[in-house]
């Protein structure tokens, strides 16, 4: 690859926002930064630029069902059947163009790297497709023509709650068991820019004596799982095993320094204390917890314990890494009625090199030689972000989404601002497609 060359006006360069800087990238990674640095041959980014931003959580097809679950009342559970009947339509080919017009909007935000929790496997009836994993390859398939890198967190989902047999919708989430689940994952195989992770979709979908198989299956790579999301789920999981969900997970071997806890809304004490002992990552993702209700999760608790935070978007309600970073604090503030929880070095720390830690990419994350070389660039002139300092309080406190004007991601070039009005087609025709 063609060595390339940058000069940030202004970039968040170890741990603080530094002028003038000259970034050098070959192969796709940083071979120099040097603040205050200069060369004739290199390209200049007016502006604040950024490392690139990670999505920790996501599921690709709820983008589907945004502004079409908001009439009337309703709980997490009735959203959730909702989300079902989009499911049960999805094919191998749908899913691709959904997931890469999804992944498009996601990299015009920022994000250069997605954890897609994956757990639509079979056909909706439950049948394998003749590729077992060709809905996963799809994924990973549209993240590539994205531009963006891909942990796929292949997801055991074995019962409909406690026991229960999966039915209907969940038919095609299901291999039966943990071993039939392991080996097909097992066929997934990563590369550079793709990392096979693992998922227990939650302590209601598999059964805790199957979980240490998924543990096994994960070893040494990214395991995820949905923890303590609903009251109702906790109360169930009292009901079936006389042990929060954390408690069980902590049992059964799953918590550590390779695992994310997402969500974590409704823990207790003693689960803060097994998180945080444990180094379990948590993974919060609060434009989906206050659309569906969840509440909020003691996120600087959980920090001040020994669980580093990371950030996604879960449902897509809405795709914005500055709105999930600036919601952390600001849902914290609420629930404590007081300011200044989480500074905004620690808010783009989530944002960046622990979600991408998190996901497999340690080598993200950062602007510094070694690294891969991910770029995202902000315009400090629109109405958000004029006159506000063009630092890292603006970035996670004032700027959104629409305020990225370029992405760059291991040195290629994957969003420019003119970009959205075709993302907007793709978007709408990928789910227009669903719902007639």
């Amino acid at each position: 690859m063609t060595a390339t060359a940058y000069v940030l006006e202004r970039a968040w360069v170890d741990g603080a926002v530094q002028d003038e800087v000259l970034v050098e990238i070959e192969d796709g990674r940083f071979v120099g930064v040097e603040t205050g640095g200069r060369s004739d041959a290199a390209t200049r980014l007016p502006g604040l630029t950024l490392p690139g931003l990670a999505n920790c959580h996501s599921h690709a097809f709820h983008r589907a069902l945004r502004g079409r679950t908001q009439r009337g009342r309703g709980t997490f559970w009735t959203w959730r059947e909702q989300m079902y009947a989009v499911a049960q339509r999805l094919d191998p080919d749908s899913y691709f163009a959904l997931a890469r017009a999804t992944y498009r909007e996601m990299a015009a935000g920022g994000i250069t790297c997605v954890g897609e929790f994956h757990y639509l496997h079979h056909q909706p009836d439950g049948t394998p497709y003749d590729d077992p994993n060709a809905m996963g390859h799809a994924l990973i398939a549209a993240a590539g023509e994205a531009g963006i890198r891909i942990a796929l967190l292949d997801t055991c989902y074995l019962s409909s709650g406690f026991g229960a047999p999966v039915e209907s919708a969940q038919l095609r989430c299901s291999d039966v068991d943990a071993g039939r689940w392991a080996a097909r994952a097992e066929q997934l195989s990563g590369k550079y820019d793709t990392v096979i992770g693992a998922a227990i979709h939650s302590v209601r979908a598999v059964p805790a004596e199957q979980m240490p198989v998924v543990v096994e299956a994960a070893e040494g790579r990214p395991l995820h799982v949905h923890v303590s999301e609903q009251t109702e789920e906790n109360n169930a999981c009292m009901a079936a095993y006389g042990a929060t969900p954390t408690q069980l997970l902590a049992d059964h071997g799953v918590l550590g320094p390779m695992t994310t806890a997402v969500h974590a809304t409704r823990v207790t004490a003693d689960d803060i204390h097994h998180l945080g002992a444990t180094r379990t990552r948590v993974c919060f993702c609060p434009t989906t917890e206050r659309d569906l209700g969840d509440g909020v999760g003691p996120s600087r608790e959980l920090h001040d314990a020994g669980s580093r935070l990371t950030l996604g978007s879960d449902s897509h309600a809405v795709i914005d890494p500055f709105e999930e970073m600036r919601a952390v604090e600001m849902d914290e503030r609420l629930a404590q009625q007081s300011r200044g929880h989480w500074s905004a070095a620690e808010l783009l720390t989530a944002g960046t090199t622990t979600g991408h830690a998190s996901l497999g990419f340690p080598d993200a994350g950062e602007i510094r030689p070694g690294a891969r070389a991910d770029l995202v660039t902000l315009d400090t002139t629109t109405p958000r972000t004029a006159g506000t300092g063009a630092d890292e309080q603006a970035a996670v406190f004032a700027a959104t989404a629409a305020d990225v004007v370029q992405v760059i991601a291991a040195g290629r070039v994957i969003h420019r601002d003119g970009d959205r009005e075709e993302i907007g087609r793709e978007l709408a025709t990928a789910i227009e497609g669903l719902h007639s």
